[in-house]
Parts: C-alpha cells; structure tokens; sequence
C-alpha cells in the first residue's frame, strides 16, 4: 500500500513537470541541462522532467514603458525637459532572453540617449512644431539596436516638453506684445 503510494506522488510528479501549458502570447523559453534547446509556443507542450527547465517567460503583447524626465540641450543651447513613453513588443523569446542581461533597461537607456542626440539637432522652436519627426528618429535608432535583443520598438510618443520658466516668460511677453500691436 505505501509503495504504491510512493509511486503515485512520483508518477503525479513526473507528470506535473513533463506538461507545460503556455497562455496565449507567451513564449517560454527552455534549457536543457543548461543550454537553450528550444521556445515553447502557446498550447500543450512537453518537456523531459529534471532534464528540461523553463528558464524564462516572455509576454508577445504590446508593452508601454514610461521614459523618466530629462533635460535635453537644443542646438541653441535652451534645455527642455522632456519625458516619453515607449511602446515594444518581444519577437523573439531566445534573443530576448540571452541578447541582453535586461533589454528593458537597455531600450530605456537608449531611448534616452537617441531623444537627447535627436532634439540636441533641432532648434527649440522646432521642438514643438517636430514632435513626430523626432518620435521617428528616435524609433528608428532603438530599433536598429534592439533587433539583437529579440525586441520590436512600435513607437515613442513625447509626453511633454517644458521650457525653462524664464523661457516660457520671455515667449509669452513676445506673444502678448505682438496682439497689443
């Protein structure tokens, strides 16, 4: 009777870590014996127990990652401080997992650093008038690099752009005195 037992919880064990479910737009990644040996997909899947490890989980979905505020220097040295939030998505479960120790402080840092080449440019009134050139320009740089993390930048969009206050004084002084004329 405890044999049988005993071979119950093993055989239900055995069980447990041979079948895997992966939920719609995951993608799990497996090594075996330490080594990547494949990417599960979404449905049933089956592994070798104590043989095989789900090492990482990746979610396919769309992913917004909110970029901290920045000061960024324009051509004609005015600072604006500038935040964004960049949407992205994983496309490959194996890069993603072994491309970058962490693509996601990767991307944030490079969108950081490709937004401040990108308005240091552009003149401060083009700033504002350009939003959607420089979303581009910046999509186009991180996505270049992300390719090799098994990343997908979709796109970056300025939350907002502030001036200076002594900026924002002498641009509504200006606009005043031009409607008093």
């Amino acid at each position: 009777m405890e044999i049988a037992i005993l071979l119950l919880v093993i055989a239900v064990i055995f069980v447990t870590r041979s079948i895997k479910v992966v939920p719609q737009q995951h993608a799990w990644v497996v090594e075996r014996l330490g080594k990547y040996h494949g990417t599960l997909t979404p449905g049933l899947n089956f592994l070798l127990p104590f043989i095989d490890k789900v090492a990482y989980k990746h979610v396919l979905k769309e992913i917004p990652l909110d970029i901290a505020s920045q000061v960024c220097i324009t051509k004609d040295n005015t600072q604006l401080q500038v935040d964004g939030i960049l949407y992205f998505q994983v496309t490959d479960a194996m890069r993603a997992s072994y491309g970058s120790s962490n693509y996601i402080v990767a991307i944030s840092q490079l969108a950081q650093t490709s937004l401040r080449s990108v308005i240091g440019k552009l003149e401060l009134d083009k700033t504002f008038e350009e939003r959607d050139i420089i979303n581009a320009q910046v999509v186009a740089a991180i996505d270049e690099a992300a390719l090799n993390w098994g990343v997908k930048v979709l796109r970056y969009e300025i939350k907002d752009l502030t001036p200076p206050k002594e900026i924002l004084h002498a641009v509504q002084a200006q606009i005043t005195a031009e409607r008093e004329k």
